[in-house]
């Protein structure tokens, strides 16, 4: 079987870091998926707009050339125990294949793009391709007798601090809570996170943005233009 992408998703996390690693925790963070030419037939989205939420096949682009591993360390485990790769969520798959699901907050027609799709709450890096789209179904696929393994509770947050941040209060107030919100998610590798006081930069809708972490608490130093860093706001 061969498969190719029916669109592409932009998205306001410009690069790998500072993703959030499931998606729905970044309630604030937008994007959109943009068609290819041949998969812009309006009636393809027929009846979309009645569902509140979508899934989302897609393919880990930016890491598919490194392979797989039968094993893989979950950030949430510390970044040093191993378990099954298809124990986790890993980006290094056999097919490179990803499931999310987003928050479709509207339809938009643009001219030489046709309908795109508006999303939310997504955890997708600009330029990620999507294979398939599927509208969520709340009562088949939501169990309450669920269980979650070893990540069976909502990761811990940091408290984040703006004060002093150069050019974070003069962005539009979701691309605030966004940033707030990746960085109380501590972005930073698992391994070597008791390296305090280093300095990081995180690509979040259109800007670069520097922060630290100490005590556990997040300061924001810095919040920059960045050529090539995310869906704005």
């Amino acid at each position: 079987m061969e498969i190719q992408p029916i669109g592409i998703v932009r998205s306001c996390f410009g690069g790998k870091f500072g993703v959030p690693r499931q998606p729905g925790l970044c309630p604030s963070a937008w994007g959109e998926l943009v068609f290819e030419p041949e998969f812009r037939q309006a009636e393809a989205l027929r009846g979309i707009e009645g569902f509140s939420h979508l899934w989302l096949i897609f393919g880990f682009h930016l890491t598919a050339e490194s392979g797989w591993s039968p094993t893989v360390r979950p950030p949430r485990l510390g970044g040093n125990e191993r378990v099954g790769v298809f124990a986790s969520r890993s980006t290094f798959r056999p097919n490179g294949l990803g499931l999310s699901l987003v928050k479709l907050e509207g339809l938009e027609k643009r001219e030489g793009q046709g309908t795109v799709l508006l999303l939310g709450g997504l955890d997708l890096v600009d330029g990620t391709p999507v294979f398939d789209v599927k509208p969520y179904i709340p009562y088949a696929e939501a169990p309450v007798d669920a269980r979650g393994g070893f990540a069976g509770e909502a990761p811990a947050r940091l408290a984040v601090s703006t004060e002093g941040a150069d050019g974070f209060y003069r962005l539009p107030e979701r691309a605030k809570q966004l940033i707030v919100e990746a960085l109380s998610l501590d972005p930073r590798p698992a391994v070597g996170r008791e390296e305090e006081g280093r300095v990081h930069g995180a690509g979040l809708c259109g800007m670069e943005v520097k922060f630290r972490v100490e005590g556990g608490i997040c300061y924001i130093r810095s919040v920059e233009p960045a050529t090539g860093s995310g869906l704005k706001a």
